[in-house]
């Protein structure tokens, strides 16, 4: 069976393509540059977790959607807003959040699927241990599945999310699992030599590891405590 496999370099992308890869799915990966402060290093971290699971290079696919940074509306993508400090505590959108982004990398990954003859795109959206974001929520994907069905030639492709549920903890202890290879991820907002520690993203990551009782293989500028 093949898959498009959405892959940011993040942590759980990572554990998404790592439970594809146990499922025995020909795995075609996509990756997307949209004008993020960590482009390169994202991109570096793609290309290394492709390497790893012997994905050939005519199975991997970068794309860029520049435009999202010329919208804006997120402190990812536009350098005049900070990336705030991390809160895991606030119930309030962060402004790390990229309006749509999703929708975006969705579309094109229905594409490419439609054009391979994939049946299931995974993206590794997380809801329950998350910044929140509007677009990672289960109804989300079972809306883009309706789409999917009504407005492709096919309509037999499915996303996958198959860490939805999960909490940062269970998403190290599935990855474990599966061998994902943590140390070749990137997930920091901020940098792209030494990851912050401090951001949204580095917070959730270090809890997931530090509940887990795991030590996060990547290297920090500060590792707090997050798992009080």
């Amino acid at each position: 069976m093949k898959a498009v496999v959405l892959v940011s370099g993040g942590m759980d992308s990572c554990v998404t393509l790592g439970i594809a890869h146990a499922r025995g799915e020909e795995l075609y990966l996509l990756h997307v540059n949209y004008g993020q402060r960590t482009e390169r290093r994202e991109l570096q971290a793609f290309h290394e977790l492709a390497a790893h699971y012997d994905v050939p290079s005519e199975r991997r696919l970068v794309c860029s959607i520049q435009h999202l940074a010329a919208i804006g509306g997120s402190s990812l993508t536009d350098t005049r807003i900070p990336v705030s400090e991390a809160d895991l505590d606030n119930p309030e959108i962060p402004t790390s959040y990229v309006p749509f982004r999703n929708a975006h990398l969705l579309s094109i990954a229905v594409s490419w699927a439609e054009v391979v003859q994939a049946r299931h795109i995974y993206i590794g959206a997380v809801a329950e241990d998350s910044s929140g974001y509007p677009d990672c929520r289960p109804e989300y994907y079972e809306t883009f599945n309706a789409l999917i069905r009504v407005g492709t030639a096919r309509g037999d492709m499915r996303i996958e999310t198959p860490i939805i549920h999960c909490s940062k903890e269970e998403i190290v202890r599935k990855g474990i699992g599966v061998n994902a290879p943590f140390h070749l991820t990137w997930s920091c907002y901020r940098n792209e030599d030494v990851a912050c520690g401090t951001c949204d993203s580095c917070a959730l990551r270090l809890r997931g590891f530090q509940r887990a009782g795991v030590e996060d293989p990547i290297p920090y500028a500060l590792r707090p405590r997050y798992d009080g």
